[in-house]
């Protein structure tokens, strides 16, 4: 029961809309209704507004870094506390605010990982700006740094319920990007840094 209700809350803390709460709080039009249509930090900056992508992304990531925290200070097990994560980005994915119509978890995701393992965070941002900066597509950079977080853990957390919690992460990562590659196929993925349409 203390685990099923862990999740909930998990679950709750990820369904935070921190793109909406920050295109409200800089008088900006709703992210879902330009540029890719998904409220997340990537598209907020299509508005041209920098601050408000960077409180998106803050928010979204420390979501996922307090559902790993907060499990880890319940007392609950490292596989229990990667659970929580997963949870927490699931809520963002299907978030309950939104209509279960939620972001697609990058910054999610990376904070259930630095929760988990700064180390391992560390790399999957560090790939993500690498291929960020030298495609300047932001999927191909997420769909990068998702395969390698549990490509890293295997090499440096021996906890196999982790490890398939990363897994689970990057599939649905890779999932949640299935628009973006149909999109890098054909020619028209948008960079970063574009204005919106």
């Amino acid at each position: 029961m203390s685990l099923l209700l862990l999740a909930l809350a998990a679950f709750l803390i990820g369904s935070v809309p921190f793109a909406i709460i920050a295109s409200k709080l800089f008088r900006l039009e709703d992210p879902r209704k330009y540029g890719s249509g998904n409220p997340g930090a990537t598209n907020v900056l299509r508005s041209g507004n920098k601050a408000a992508a960077i409180v998106t992304l803050v928010g979204d990531c420390a979501k996922g870094w307090f559902a790993v925290w907060l499990a880890a200070a319940l007392g609950f097990s490292a596989g229990e506390a990667a659970l929580a994560g997963l949870f927490a980005l699931l809520g963002h994915v299907f978030s309950i605010f939104l209509r279960f119509k939620g972001g697609k978890g990058v910054a999610t995701a990376l904070g259930v990982i630095l929760g988990i393992s700064p180390l391992i965070a560390s790399i999957a941002l560090a790939t993500w700006l690498l291929v960020a900066f030298t495609t300047r597509y932001s999927s191909v950079a997420a769909l990068s740094a998702a395969g390698m977080a549990p490509i890293a853990s295997l090499f440096l957390i021996d906890d196999a319920p982790v490890f398939g919690v990363f897994l689970v992460m990057a599939a649905l990562l890779v999932w949640r990007h299935a628009d973006n590659i149909r999109k890098l196929k054909n020619g028209t993925e948008g960079k970063i840094g574009a204005k919106k349409s």
